[in-house]
């Protein structure tokens, strides 16, 4: 199934969660992806508030895999910044491989923020945002 974001939007967050722990890590991805942000999954408001993030707050992503990093594209005209670093790890969900994006040390911003991504479909992820150990929201990357 290539769970495309209208999708995703649609999905109540038991489901996201089985998406998300039935998923394998993937490779850590390279380039720009376009990010939506999945906040009330499964209600009517999904989508218009995951439209409202994308123009004015946050579009996604540019990973680099060399390097092992990423920055945010964030506000309305797509600044790069909001630094991560990018490796595989054990997700806090499940206790298996993720990709993890990590705020810790590269961020003062977003230093108690830790992202976990794994490969829903190709060249598309399905993310798990954390503040310090509490779970947030569920975003989607499509590269």
């Amino acid at each position: 199934m290539p769970y495309d974001v209208p999708q995703l939007l649609n999905m109540p967050q038991v489901q996201l969660d089985e998406l998300f722990t039935d998923s394998p890590a993937g490779d850590i991805p390279n380039g720009e992806a376009k990010g939506t942000a999945i906040i009330a999954p499964g209600t009517t408001y999904s989508a218009d508030i995951a439209e409202l993030i994308n123009h004015f707050g946050w579009q996604g992503k540019v990973f680099d895999a060399k390097s092992g990093t990423l920055k945010n594209r964030i506000l309305a005209f797509g600044l790069q910044a909001i630094i991560a670093k990018v490796y595989k790890g054990t997700s806090w969900m499940d206790a298996k491989e993720c990709i993890v994006l990590d705020y810790s040390e590269t961020s003062l911003i977003a230093h108690r923020i830790r992202d976990e991504i794994r490969l829903i479909a190709p060249q598309r992820y399905l993310g798990v945002v954390y503040w310090d150990k509490k779970r947030l929201i569920n975003f989607a990357l499509q590269f």
